[in-house]
């Protein structure tokens, strides 16, 4: 039973492979290249946003010594550095090449070295994005923040440094983090912001 399970599994994950490679490269060829130093400001975007953001509230909650905004900044930090370590465990324990790295029509046009899955600047920007709609949901923060997240994924699927694949695991886990930190948090199994010496 178990033999006829891998053997039925094999098309299918032939298949899977030659759609994601499919996707990649429809994505690449017909990408405009002169947009291309735009996509490289999105895709750079990524960290900067989902940790540097938070990181200035967290300063500001300091400066000012507001505990709100301090447990506002933690609720999104903690959930964007939980997705960053579980995208590069992920990595490095499935280890697999980047697409420039396999496919000659694919060029490496943004930084991108380590492992291809996930994508971790997609696990960044989701994690982010849904982390601080969640701390405040009006539409002035959920459109901006998708629409953001969505192009750093697709940036990295058109600067050829991930497969579709890749991006899709990257928003599944950022999503994941930000909403199990939620989750937490308004269980009050976590209630309070770190404790900071003043």
């Amino acid at each position: 039973m178990v033999q006829l399970t891998v053997v039925l599994s094999i098309p299918l994950m032939q298949y899977l492979h030659d759609l994601d490679i499919g996707m990649l490269k429809a994505i690449y060829e017909n990408r405009i290249s002169s947009y291309d130093p735009a996509f490289i400001a999105i895709t750079d975007s990524a960290a900067a946003i989902a940790f540097g953001v938070p990181g200035i509230f967290f300063i500001i909650s300091l400066l000012t010594k507001n505990p709100d905004l301090r447990r506002n900044a933690f609720k999104i930090l903690i959930p964007v550095a939980l997705s960053a370590i579980a995208a590069n465990i992920l990595k490095y324990s499935i280890d697999l090449p980047r697409p420039y790295e396999i496919y000659p029509f694919i060029g490496k046009l943004s930084g991108g070295g380590s492992p291809t899955f996930p994508s971790g600047h997609t696990a960044d920007a989701f994690a982010f994005a849904i982390a601080a709609i969640l701390v405040k949901p009006k539409w002035y923060i959920i459109f901006p923040c998708l629409i953001w997240a969505a192009l750093v994924g697709y940036s990295r699927m058109r600067l050829g440094v991930h497969f579709p694949s890749d991006v899709f695991a990257g928003a599944l886990i950022g999503t994941a983090c930000a909403y199990t930190y939620y989750w937490i948090v308004k269980r009050k199994l976590l209630t309070k912001a770190p404790a900071i010496k003043q």
